[in-house]
């Protein structure tokens, strides 16, 4: 049996736009500086409180716990408007089925809270897609290798039958810790480069290329 897990934001969904938007929002909000788009980029995968204590770039539990109030204030928001837009990236749906199909197990870890992310999957019809989902509101944050971890023993696969699908370093430094495949993909948050650098064992160009990966 296989279990091939996915990373959420700039890895299924386009969700760059809406995070870089919410960020700069919360720190305007807390009377601070926006931070730069590519600054916010960095910071993707994280835990929503890691993500804001490494943006503010000070040890400032409290200025942080506060940024990430507003940053959720922002994101609800933008949930709520009509014209609010998270895409599957081209082909996510249907390597999903693919696998799906081929008796693959697949799951879901990410740096969303579990709310978020059933948010996220009910919008795509894809919550009944997934097997096991880990969050980081019940983990610590990537790259942390507890969500892996635990996405392997509830489904009783073993690391070597396991592969990670990530666009950030943070994906690809949890697989490692978790000894499973990391695979990168080149349109996400962090430069394809830096996933190589990272351990990325394959960068995929587009999500057809993860079927030659997983055995049929």
């Amino acid at each position: 049996m296989t279990l091939v897990v996915f990373d959420i934001d700039g890895t299924l969904v386009d969700s760059q736009a809406t995070i870089v938007a919410c960020a700069r929002e919360a720190f305007a909000a807390a009377g601070l500086p926006p931070p730069e788009p590519e600054a916010v980029r960095r910071i993707v995968g994280l835990s929503l409180p890691e993500a804001m204590r490494v943006l503010l770039g000070r040890d400032d539990p409290e200025t942080a716990s506060r940024v990430a109030r507003f940053y959720r204030e922002a994101f609800c928001a933008r949930r709520r408007r009509p014209d609010h837009d998270e895409p599957l990236f081209p082909g996510a749906r249907e390597i999903l089925e693919l696998l799906d199909a081929r008796g693959v197990l697949l799951g879901v870890a990410t740096g969303k809270a579990m709310r978020g992310l059933r948010s996220v999957l009910e919008r795509h019809g894809l919550e009944r897609r997934f097997v096991t989902l880990q969050t980081a509101d019940r983990h610590p944050s990537k790259p942390h290798p507890s969500m892996l971890l635990a996405a392997m023993a509830e489904t009783g696969v073993e690391p070597g039958d396991t592969l990670f699908v990530g666009d950030t370093v943070f994906d690809i430094e949890m697989a490692r810790a978790a000894g499973v495949l990391p695979v990168g993909v080149r349109w996400g948050n962090h430069p394809p480069e830096d996933l190589a650098s990272a351990g990325a064992a394959h960068l995929l160009d587009r999500f057809a290329d993860l079927a030659r990966l997983v055995p049929a």
